[in-house]
């Protein structure tokens, strides 16, 4: 049932998909409906050369009823036969029938189709009837519509007045073409008897094939049937007299210097001749392209100008030409695709290392041609830091050394900049230096700059020194107050702050101690009240400066170690980790994706993530 209700679904779906006006026209009736269905499947083979086809072929019978015989080598699909024949029968020619399996065999002998079911065919009298009784009471709801051929005949008049209701055949009394003609005119055909024997052919198949040019030859000795796929005996052909015969050249035959060309099909019709005794195959090449036409040396001239494998070849060449030029846009268009992926890849690198140069915003500026004008700021907290007795490690080092030391205090000082959201504005060999409230100006800048400060202290003590392999000290300082700030230079552009706030914060990391963070007196104004320790230095000599108040940062009170680094914490509720952010002067908790027994992601600046840090 689910097959029948498939085939009935098929047929529907065939329609649907442009095959409509071309099935329509398969036959008048449904006998000629079926008889032609193997046609229609050698045609769509031109285009779908995988396609494997069941074989159908019909008989009348003298109740009026059919045998419908299917070929297939899928077993087990046969029942989707009636729904397919069912569903035309009622939507092409309006009627209902009834299909019944009576003979269902497995043939060894042919060549693929395996399963042989036999139906019978059957009209259903009772939608005669119903139709009866519609076309009685004169419903305009279903009308019955009259046969197209009935009307033909009430039009075609033979001579004046004469109407002709039948149609009789008229005949010359002899042949009004001699042999030569024949065979040139119809260039391939062949006539062969009962047993086999070629009586006549075209001269364009004697020239394919040199043996036919030998008359009484058997036919089978240089001739397999591809289709329909039956024993090669004058029975069998009969038996499938309405069908396609598909016949190709047997390589063992062929001369020697032509058996590693393709083998050449024919396809045409059988005509029984019953007063000779003789079969006529009224046949063409079964050729697809311009290519196997060459393949088998061939020319368009062989192919009478009459048939119409001339213009199958040349449409069909036409048709792929598209194909193949359609398949080229499409693989430009992959090929566009990839290119612009790599390309928007790229755009993200640049776009990254140009970030990591300039702020975002005046990053942007630059993209869009625009001019960065300076911009003052009333109010930042500038840090510098530098190692302690650099100058003599250098010298007591190989380079490499100095590089990977810097290199690994740089990737967590870096990293410090993101949990802070401070601003990195330049390295200079060991001095760091980063700004709080610029390019975007924050209320929080000094708090910003003084939890990364002391990030700084307790990230330097997981660094070695290469000479002495203890921890490294770094001096610190810190200074709130104006600057100017805007963008230097075209080749190598960079983001730099000017006025005497840089100069005193950095004077205050020079006078500074080791593993100290060195405060002004404005920065300690700043952080005297944001749960800050510190504690006072005293009066110290400034170089340029004279005199200053100066300060030590100490701790935060309300911030612990693990926060202060934005390392990964438990959350007690859930049981999940988080990494602490500083934002706008509190702490706020990001989900992190560790797990215990897993690395630990964390966000690093996109400098640093394209060198695979």
């Amino acid at each position: 049932m689910v097959l029948r209700e498939f085939g009935g679904y098929f047929f529907e779906f065939c329609k649907r998909s442009g095959y409509d006006h071309m099935l329509r026209t398969l036959g008048g009736n449904l006998y000629e409906f079926i008889e032609n269905l193997d046609a229609l499947h050698s045609y769509l083979s031109l285009s779908y050369q995988e396609m494997n086809a069941p074989s159908f072929r019909v008989e009348k019978n003298e109740d009026g009823s059919m045998h419908l015989h299917y070929y297939s080598d899928r077993r087990g699909l046969c029942h989707i036969v009636p729904g397919i024949i069912g569903a035309a029968a009622l939507d092409f020619f309006n009627i209902e029938i009834s299909m019944e399996i009576i003979n269902q065999t497995e043939e060894e002998e042919r060549t693929g189709k395996k399963e042989h079911i036999v139906f019978l065919v059957t009209q259903n009298p009772d939608f005669e009837k119903a139709k009866d009784t519609v076309r009685d009471k004169g419903s305009s709801v279903c009308p019955v519509k009259k046969s197209h051929w009935k009307t033909i005949r009430g039009i075609i008049t033979l001579g004046k007045g004469k109407l002709l209701r039948g149609f009789d055949p008229v005949y010359p009394k002899s042949l009004w073409i001699d042999t030569k003609t024949f065979c040139n005119g119809l260039p391939f055909h062949l006539v062969f008897d009962k047993e086999l024997r070629v009586k006549q052919a075209g001269v364009s198949i004697q020239k394919i094939v040199p043996g036919l040019q030998t008359m009484g030859i058997c036919l089978d000795h240089y001739f397999s049937i591809v289709h329909p796929e039956v024993p090669f005996s004058i029975s069998s052909i009969q038996k499938f007299i309405n069908s396609q015969f598909v016949f190709q050249t047997r390589r063992e035959m062929m001369p020697e210097s032509w058996k590693q060309r393709p083998m050449l099909e024919l396809r045409g019709q059988m005509i029984w001749m019953e007063s000779l005794q003789c079969m006529l195959y009224l046949c063409s090449p079964l050729l697809r392209t311009l290519h196997e036409l060459e393949e088998r040396q061939m020319h368009i001239a062989d192919i009478a100008p009459h048939d119409v494998t001339r213009d199958l070849i040349l449409l069909n060449q036409q048709r792929l030409a598209e194909m193949e030029l359609s398949n080229q846009l499409e693989r430009k268009k992959e090929e566009l695709r990839i290119l612009s992926k790599h390309l928007e890849e790229e755009k993200k690198k640049t776009e990254a290392l140009l970030y990591a140069m300039l702020p975002q915003h005046v990053a942007n500026q630059l993209k869009e041609g625009k001019r960065v004008e300076a911009g003052e700021f009333k109010e930042c907290t500038i840090l510098f830091s530098d190692v302690v007795t650099f100058t003599n490690i250098c010298a007591q080092c190989e380079p490499i050394q100095i590089v990977l030391m810097l290199n690994s205090m740089y990737l967590l000082f870096d990293r410090l900049t993101t949990v802070h959201d401070v601003y990195k504005v330049e390295t200079i060999g060991d001095a760091y230096m980063v700004v709080g409230g610029v390019p975007v100006p924050v209320p929080t800048h000094a708090e910003r700059v003084a939890n990364f400060a002391l990030g700084m202290i307790i990230a330097a003590k997981g660094v070695q020194n290469p000479v002495s392999g203890n921890p490294i000290q770094i001096r610190v300082g810190i200074h709130t107050g104006p600057v100017l700030a805007g963008v230097v230079g075209e080749k190598m552009p960079r983001y730099c702050l000017f006025g005497d706030t840089v100069n005193i914060a950095s004077r205050m990391e020079s006078h500074g101690v080791p593993s100290k963070i060195h405060l002004s007196s404005s920065a300690y104004q700043c952080l005297k009240y944001k749960n800050f320790e510190m504690t006072e230095r005293g009066e110290i000599e400034v170089k340029g400066k004279g005199k200053m108040h100066t300060y030590f940062l100490i701790r935060n009170k309300t911030a612990s170690e693990n926060e202060i680094m934005g390392r990964p914490m438990k959350d007690s509720d859930s049981g999940h980790e988080s990494v602490q952010s500083f934002q706008e002067g509190r702490t706020e908790t990001i989900p992190s994706c560790h797990q215990p027994g897993s690395k630990i992601i964390y966000s690093l600046p996109s400098h640093l993530l394209r060198h695979g840090s």
